[in-house]
């Protein structure tokens, strides 16, 4: 059996004796792809923008969705891709705060010759601040949960072991003496 561009992929179905078992399955021409999950995926590294990031993919922000429920691969990397443009909008938008943005405006006399330049200062800082409140809550959540700064994650109960143990030598120090 020849294989077409499209991968095979294993779904779940009935058999012909009314069970369930493995079957393989063609990827649809029009589904997700790989060019289409590398292009979703880098679309939103670069924007954090969900529905750009379908746009561009040639997919509905619907089946985005369905696709980050289904598939926990690319669940994972669309937390990733959201979480380095998370950072690059953050640090964009303490830039503007910071220094602001500058405009040239240019006046023209009748004949075309530069009659003026002027240079506005601003801080559009709406749109970059919605989106960081939309996205605000899930990068802070898979953040915290890479990390392992958790009260309970293994490397703190490490620490609480360590100090236990360098309490429990000292202890048995100052009692010898």
């Amino acid at each position: 059996m020849t294989q077409t561009r499209d991968a095979l992929r294993v779904t779940r179905g009935p058999r012909s004796g009314g069970g369930i078992g493995a079957q393989k399955k063609r990827t649809r021409h029009d589904g997700w792809t790989q060019a289409r999950i590398r292009t979703f995926m880098e679309t939103l590294a670069h924007t954090c923008n969900v529905s750009e990031a379908a746009r561009q993919a040639g997919k509905s922000l619907t089946s985005a969705y369905e696709q980050k429920r289904r598939d926990p691969g690319f669940a994972q990397a669309w937390e990733q891709a959201l979480d380095m443009a998370y950072d690059e909008l953050e640090t964009l938008l303490l830039r503007q705060a910071l220094f602001g943005t500058e405009q040239e405006e240019i006046v023209l006399d009748g004949e075309g010759a530069v009659k003026g330049r002027k240079v506005k200062r601003a801080v559009p800082l709406a749109v970059g601040l919605r989106l960081l409140l939309a996205h605000r809550k899930e990068v802070l959540e898979s953040r915290a949960a890479r990390t392992g700064e958790r009260p309970d994650g293994e490397d703190a109960v490490a620490r609480i072991h360590a100090v236990m143990a360098e309490v429990r030598r000292k202890r048995g120090l100052a009692g010898s003496g």
